[in-house]
Parts: C-alpha cells; sequence; structure tokens
C-alpha cells in the first residue's frame, strides 16, 4: 500500500512537471502561423498515439521471450523485461500521464490554431467544429489502429523500446 502511495504521488508530481512544461510551450508557439501549428498538432497526436502503442505492447508481451535474449547476451533484453516486470507502471505512464498529457495539448494546440483561423477570417464555429473533430478523430482512430499493431507485435514492440533503453542507460544487456 506504502508503494502505490509513493507511485501515485510520484505520477502527480510527474504530470504536474510534464503540464507544465508543454503548456508553456504550447503558449509560446501560438505566434507561429497556420502550417507550423499544423505540424505541432499531428506531431503531438503522433507521439500520444506512439506510448500508447508503448504502454498495450507492454501491458500484451510475455516475459518469456525475453530471458531467452537476455541468457544469449542480446542489447536490449534485460531493459525488456524490467519493461514487462513493471509493465502497470510502464502503461499508466505511457498510455495515461504521456497521452493525457498529449491529448490536452493538442486541444489547446487546436484552440491556438482556432483563434489564428477565426483572426484570418474563419467563422469561429466552424473552425470550432473542424479543429477538434480533425484532432479527435486522428486521436482516438490513430489509437485504434495501432492498439491492434501493438498486440500482434508486442515483442517486436518491447524489443525495440527496450534496446532504447539500454543504449540511453548507456550500454546495458
Amino acid at each position: 500500500m506504502k508503494d502505490q502511495k509513493k507511485w501515485i504521488i510520484t505520477v502527480f508530481i510527474s504530470s504536474f512537471i510534464l503540464s507544465a512544461i508543454f503548456s508553456g510551450l504550447s503558449t509560446y508557439l501560438s505566434n507561429f502561423n497556420v502550417i507550423i501549428l499544423t505540424v505541432l498538432i499531428l506531431f503531438v497526436i503522433g507521439i500520444g498515439i506512439l506510448f500508447d502503442m508503448i504502454g498495450v505492447a507492454t501491458l500484451t508481451a510475455k516475459e518469456s521471450p525475453f530471458h531467452a535474449m537476455n541468457s544469449k547476451k542480446r542489447k536490449g533484453a534485460s531493459s525488456c523485461i524490467k519493461l514487462l516486470k513493471n509493465s502497470n507502471k510502464v502503461s499508466s505512464i505511457c498510455n495515461d500521464v504521456i497521452g493525457d498529457i498529449c491529448g490536452i495539448l493538442s486541444g489547446s494546440l487546436g484552440a491556438t490554431l482556432g483563434i489564428y483561423l477565426v483572426n484570418l477570417g474563419m467563422n469561429s464555429i466552424l473552425a470550432t467544429i473542424l479543429i477538434s473533430s480533425f484532432i479527435s478523430a486522428l486521436t482516438v482512430g490513430g489509437k485504434a489502429y495501432f492498439k491492434v499493431i501493438a498486440m500482434k507485435n508486442c515483442e517486436k514492440i518491447v524489443m525495440k523500446v527496450g534496446y532504447l533503453l539500454s543504449i540511453l542507460n548507456k550500454g546495458g544487456k
């Protein structure tokens, strides 16, 4: 129970800090034009989808193939095992923390884009409907599509994440 409380506090503080950083960035980026704002929205939606896919893959993958890879000293296998042993936390961070922050940030950037389009003469109701529908469709559709891919390719996805983590951790197994 004590570990669970510590985890919840850690997630709360991390979410607050990340949201503050991203919110500040989105406010700063509001001075850009339609094309740059659209690319940023697509980028943020893509990050949300990517992390959702990683979260699903870690929940779906089995640990046993990674133990075999680890016994053969395959780079990244031990990182994969750690990911899978902590799959609930990994999923919470990927799907909830990063996913929710990306959703909020894409909405914030969408609102900024809407204001920009209204200032260019577009009807405010039309701008709001088009942008929110675009963001929702890409986010929900993208996550649905890539969840299927994550479930079918969970070991490959976890291996790529584990390999990347081993590189970032300076050469772990």
